[in-house]
């Protein structure tokens, strides 16, 4: 487990710039398309008068009317549906070639797409008259083909799975998570000071370009390898028994083509044949579900609560930053000081020597994850009813509290399959939460883009809705349930469901 030390802090200092570039990049965004309102207000009466759109942190209360708002949702709600369309396709194909060449050379790939849209950003405002605001879909295309930062949480998991123990693999899944809301957490407060230190809101743009490109040579240079050559290999060998299979059966490239089916990656959900059963089918299927929804309804919320309080309470970058500062270090600490803590009084101390094996998730992963669920309904659910600004802030250190359920749910999936399929499972719900960054913007960008100046808290009801349908499906997944690996099951029980074999072992008696 100490092994993962090596891309803690380099993670960090990408989850640094990550989260210092949420806030400033949505408000570039929304002065850029207010730039080009007032313009076209302007164009259209000529009577019309302007505040200039100054790109050095200043607000212009001109930019905070419905108009703009719906237009600036609407833009990060098709850019994000550009980079998850593509991150989709692209994430359960690189966790699968994780398996066969390495965490790193692939994490590295993830990296290359961020470095190119940062340098697409800068140029965009750097020279509005040249490049419109449009120019940063072409950095959405970027940062999807290369797997976004799905891909690159993905990644990350599998690096922690291959020198984690299972039953400490929660609490690795927690630091990365801890490290990713530290970023969030402590990254507006970093940037909102460069900013303020520079008078230009592009000055962090290039910070950020520079702490990609330093975690792009730690992975490159200083980080080693998780994955070991001949678990490397075990999977290379897989794939080549599959294409042997192919020609055998005479399935041409065409034929492959025209038979692509790009859900494909999902059938490591439900697995078939020797060490498979219906309960390892339900527990994978349920947990994955529940996954999707808390990753789709926190997609779904980033760029609406954001907008929400700008319109609300007439918070601006300063007071966003404390918001999101606030609620994620109450996040960062029940990840990295709580969910430990619980770990080690309810499991005692773990050996790290002993070999991994499956064990499928107990009653404290499922209890966790309730928990978490719990916790996240009551934190939307205080979202909706608020009116003020400091109980908003409580309502989200209470939602807060459910950040321990991601990674709790993450090792709860990865202890349900062989280790050499780790990989491919955490690309193809790479493949889930791309297609929840899709569909859960779109849905709750809509409601609230509908709704702003008329019931503006109607979507964050909607998205208590969502916790709470979580909730409930949490409570039909079973502890102690896993695919066997097929090489360990004898013939006579392979393929049997567990049930199945306990009414055997009966009948032998």
């Amino acid at each position: 487990m100490h092994q993962i030390l090596w891309l803690l802090p380099p993670f960090l200092l990408t989850t640094l710039a990550f989260g210092g570039i949420i806030v400033p990049k949505l408000n570039l965004i929304k002065d850029l398309i207010c730039r080009d309102y007032l313009a076209e207000q302007a164009y259209r009466d000529p009577a019309f008068s302007s505040y200039p759109v100054l790109f050095d942190g200043t607000p212009n209360d001109q930019c905070r009317i419905p108009a703009v708002q719906s237009r600036a949702t609407q833009f990060m709600l098709l850019g994000g549906m550009i980079s998850g369309i593509l991150s989709a396709m692209t994430s359960p194909k690189l966790g699968a070639l994780s398996d066969r060449v390495g965490r790193l050379p692939v994490t590295a790939i993830t990296q290359i797409g961020g470095l190119t849209g940062e340098i697409i950003t800068i140029v965009a405002a750097s020279h509005p008259e040249t490049f419109p605001v449009y120019w940063l879909y072409v950095g959405f295309v970027m940062d999807g083909l290369c797997g976004s930062f799905i891909a690159g949480m993905a990644l990350s998991h599998a690096y922690a799975t291959d020198c984690t123990p299972p039953a400490l693999r929660s609490v690795a899944f927690g630091y990365f998570h801890g490290i990713l809301f530290s970023g969030i957490a402590l990254g507006p407060l970093i940037s909102g000071f460069i900013v303020k230190y520079t008078g230009n809101l592009l000055s962090i743009f290039y910070v950020v370009l520079g702490c990609h490109s330093i975690f792009l040579l730690s992975l490159l240079l200083i980080i080693p390898e998780s994955l070991s050559k001949h678990r490397q290999q075990a999977a290379r060998d897989r794939l080549r028994e599959k294409e042997e299979s192919d020609t055998r059966m005479n399935v041409k490239w065409l034929s492959k083509l025209r038979n692509y089916n790009p859900f494909a990656p999902l059938k490591v959900l439900y697995p078939t044949g020797p060490g498979s059963s219906r309960r390892v089918r339900r527990n994978l299927v349920l947990l994955a579900s529940v996954d999707t929804i808390m990753f789709g309804v926190g997609m779904g919320s980033m760029t609406v609560a954001i907008l929400y309080i700008n319109f609300q309470f007439g918070w601006d970058t300063p007071e966003q930053s404390v918001f999101l500062s606030s609620v994620n270090i109450c996040r960062v600490l029940c990840l990295m000081l709580v969910l430990p803590l619980v770990t080690r009084l309810v499991r005692g101390p773990v050996s790290t020597r002993k070999p991994q094996r499956q064990t499928g998730c107990d009653l404290l992963d499922l209890n966790l994850i309730r928990i978490a669920v719990f916790f996240d309904t009551m934190g939307y659910l205080g979202y909706t009813l608020v009116r003020t600004g400091p109980l908003f802030i409580l309502s989200g250190c209470v939602a807060a509290i459910g950040g321990i359920g991601s990674p709790s749910l993450q090792a709860a999936l990865t202890k349900h399959v062989p280790h050499d399929r780790v990989g491919e499972l955490l690309g193809a719900n790479g493949l889930l939460h791309a297609l929840a960054r899709i569909v859960a913007p779109v849905i709750f960008n809509s409601i609230y883009s509908a709704t702003v100046g008329k019931f503006t808290q109607a979507v964050f009801l909607c998205l208590t809705c969502g916790f709470a349908i979580a909730f409930v499906v949490s409570w039909f997944i079973r502890p102690g349930v896993y695919l066997d690996d097929p090489s360990s099951v004898p013939p006579s029980r392979a393929g049997l469901d567990p049930e199945d074999e306990d009414m055997e072992d009966e009948l032998a008696i």
